[in-house]
């Protein structure tokens, strides 16, 4: 209890300090800051993400648009969700009021630090290739997998896995994770899917899609019905966005660039978030 209260005031504290810096993304205090605002933008009703309030988000990543996009979707209603790609493994958003009904299973490459087996009804882990699931057929009400299927097939050494299988160069991987989420899914489940979106690069241990690419899930999926959200990071934050004005983005990756570009975007430069339903 102590060592929660402790680590609970250091975040605090660190958290604003990112602003007292100057707000340069991944310097000191930017991951609190940064939770702390997804935080406070999941339990915002008032939050509409089909009309974002000017500078929001402000000099962080796609994580601030993509959490809030899924929880307003994601009913309330009791039922088995998949987390494909552990996007959801943190406390404060497994705490969320609208999984508290839900029996929740992560699927991911690896084991990592933090482990929620013990909450609540307790949260179920499996450690597998997306491609190639465990789980039967029909299975889930609903899938997320939010910034995951650009590392698909790709080299997952980096940051996710030392199993140097996964060192691949697989460019359309993405597309057999596609088919397994659907099968998992019940006839009627939904798919809560994002990416980042723009000119197409690949880059070792990712890739940006563009239209043809988001079109090639949406054909693999072949939903019965679609919704599909652009955003766009701006010098000043986060805007609502479409294909067309989003085509040109690209990708800060402070792994391998030396120097933010002049609007300090800390990842995405856009981002598409699809709603498919089986």
């Amino acid at each position: 209890m102590i060592r929660k209260l402790i680590k609970s005031i250091y975040n605090s504290t660190c958290a604003w300090m990112y602003p007292v810096a100057g707000k340069r993304p991944w310097k000191l205090g930017y991951v609190p800051y940064k939770f702390l605002k997804i935080r406070q933008a999941i339990d915002n009703v008032a939050l509409s993400m089909a009309s974002l309030p000017r500078g929001y988000g402000y000099r962080l990543d796609e994580r601030v648009i993509e959490y809030p996009w899924f929880y307003s979707l994601l009913p309330a209603s009791e039922g088995k969700l998949l987390d494909a790609g552990s996007i959801l493994n943190y406390s404060f958003l497994l705490d969320h009021k609208k999984l508290l009904n839900k029996e929740v299973f992560i699927s991911t490459l690896a084991p990592e630090e933090s482990c929620y087996w013990n909450k609540r009804n307790g949260v179920s882990y499996i450690f597998e290739d997306l491609r190639d699931s465990g789980f039967k057929s029909n299975n889930f009400d609903w899938v997320v997998s939010l910034s995951t299927i650009e590392h698909v097939g790709l080299d997952n050494t980096m940051l996710y896995t030392q199993d140097e299988t996964k060192r691949e160069s697989q460019n359309d991987g993405y597309l057999s994770a596609i088919r397994e989420f659907k099968r998992v899914l019940k006839p009627g489940g939904k798919l809560y899917l994002s990416m980042p979106f723009g000119v197409h690069s690949k880059r070792g241990w990712f890739q940006i899609f563009n239209a043809r690419m988001v079109d090639e899930v949406i054909k693999e999926f072949s939903p019965s019905t679609l919704s599909e959200s652009y955003y766009r990071y701006v010098p000043d934050g986060w805007e609502n966005s479409n294909r067309q004005d989003a085509k040109d983005a690209t990708y800060f990756d402070i792994h391998t660039e030396k120097k933010y570009g002049q609007d300090y975007a800390a990842a995405s430069r856009a981002v598409v978030c699809l709603e498919l339903t089986k």
